[in-house]
Order: structure tokens, then sequence, then C-alpha cells
């Protein structure tokens, strides 16, 4: 991935406000030729201790993605004050931007 596009991508995640979530997709439609798909790459590419918010990223419908970190990314977003339905999924409410 190009060093530009993935710049892109943290300064998009670094904007998302407490309380609020967006989607890979969305971050992806902010950029220049990001996919979905590569968002989620950036971000597991992440070194530790980077401060991003990456857990106010979510999976198109509400929903967290399936990977090694969804029970930390849960916890997050609780506390962070984001609720979930009895599907798991986000409420539109929570939605940024």
């Amino acid at each position: 991935m190009k060093d530009e596009l993935r710049e892109q991508i943290t300064t998009i995640v670094a904007q998302i406000p407490p309380g609020r979530v967006t989607t890979y997709g969305a971050i992806a439609y902010m950029t220049d030729g990001a996919t979905a798909r590569s968002v989620g790459a950036a971000l597991r590419m992440l070194p530790p201790g980077h401060g991003l918010p990456w857990h106010r990223v979510v999976s198109a419908g509400g929903k967290l993605a399936d990977h090694g970190g969804a029970a930390e990314q849960r916890q997050r977003l609780q506390e962070d004050g984001i609720v979930f339905d009895a599907k798991g999924r986000i409420p539109h409410r929570f939605m940024w931007p």
C-alpha cells in the first residue's frame, strides 16, 4: 500500500470522535483509492502504542469484524458509550460522519 493512502486512512481514523463509529467502506470512500479491505489491512499494520481509535471502525451494517481484537474492540466501544442491539449491531445513530 502506498504511504500516501495509508496516511489518508490514518488521518480519517484519527478524526472519528468518541461515541461514534464509521465503516471500513466509508473510510475507503473518503480516500483516493482505498478499498474497505485495504482499510482493514492498514489498521492491522499499525504499530503497538499508536494511539489511533481503530476500535471505532466497524463492518458494514454496524457489526464488528471477526478478528482477534473483537472482544477488546467491543469493550472499548462500550466505554465510548456505544450500545449494541440484540443482534450485536451498532444502531445507525452512532455512525459518523
